[in-house]
């Protein structure tokens, strides 16, 4: 589908310049040893979002629902969710870091995605059958990896302050990186939030698999269960003290990547949209 005369992709690959501007300008301010300015950093991924989400908008009524039907979509909607997500908890940092790392990891997923065409070339029939629950499950599950992915962006920022403390540098990167506290008290809330969205994700979904058991397919549901349950014991073990500071870091960063590895056994559960039958031609 066209929107305002462009395409779908058209608008992702425009989301995909800004978040690249973003990455640069934050490289070249980083490489001088300046702080980047807030205000640019919201503007150029802020404006990057607006163009991805009109991009998901225009692919989403081509397909007459939540544009998650193949692992093009899938990537361009978890990368739609973690920005999502800076823009609203970026404001709490007194610094520009997470919207870089974000844009990084933003702009490096969507040029991934968009330069694979055969991650596009079939798009998969919904698996939600036209229920509006059941596709309601599965935005929400994807929503809750856009969260992890930023959980492992924050983690990977207390690693490096972590590290910069103990060999005492405090220069160029280092020197704008938030606070261990900070970061710990952000990546907490991010993990909690998480597990509950992904936990609410599961439990719709389960309404549905109940009553048909044959809709299950049963490597993704093993693997959704088994990412669901490791962030669920990482939330736990860190509320009893047991998995603190870089280790809670480490198992972060490790958990996203499973996530992330997950994703086409997730997609591969659903079966193609067969081609359309090509129109017979009349010849006189």
């Amino acid at each position: 589908m066209t929107f305002l005369g462009l395409g779908d992709r058209a608008w992702l690959w425009l989301a995909c310049a800004c978040y690249l501007v973003g990455l640069i300008l934050g490289t070249v301010a980083l490489l001088r040893d300046r702080r980047q300015s807030r205000f640019s950093i919201y503007a150029i991924v802020g404006a990057g979002f607006i163009l991805q989400t009109l991009g998901l908008y225009a692919r989403g009524h081509a397909v007459r629902g939540c544009p998650i039907g193949n692992t093009f979509e899938i990537f361009q909607f978890t990368a739609w969710s973690a920005m999502s997500l800076y823009l609203v908890v970026g404001a709490t940092f007194r610094s520009s870091v997470l919207g870089y790392f974000t844009a990084c990891l933003s702009a490096v997923v969507t040029l991934v995605s968009l330069a694979n065409p055969l991650w596009d070339a079939t798009r998969r029939a919904s698996a939600f059958g036209g229920n509006v629950w059941v596709e309601f499950h599965g935005a929400l599950a994807l929503f809750s990896y856009g969260v992890f992915a930023l959980l492992a962006l924050t983690s990977s920022m207390y690693l490096l302050q972590t590290y910069s403390l103990k060999e005492k540098r405090l220069r160029g990167l280092f020197s704008f990186l938030p606070s261990i506290i900070e970061l710990d008290q952000i990546s907490l809330r991010l993990l909690f939030a998480g597990v509950v969205l992904m936990t609410w994700s599961l439990g719709l979904g389960s309404v549905h698999w109940l009553h048909d058991l044959s809709s299950v397919d049963p490597a993704k549901l093993l693997v959704t269960s088994a990412i669901w349950f490791a962030y669920s014991a990482a939330m736990i073990l860190r509320l009893w003290g047991t998995l603190i500071s870089q280790r809670l870091a480490w198992v972060c960063v490790a958990l996203f990547a499973a996530a992330l590895a997950s994703l086409p056994v997730v997609n591969a559960s659903r079966h193609p949209v067969p081609p359309a039958a090509p129109q017979a031609t009349v010849t006189r």
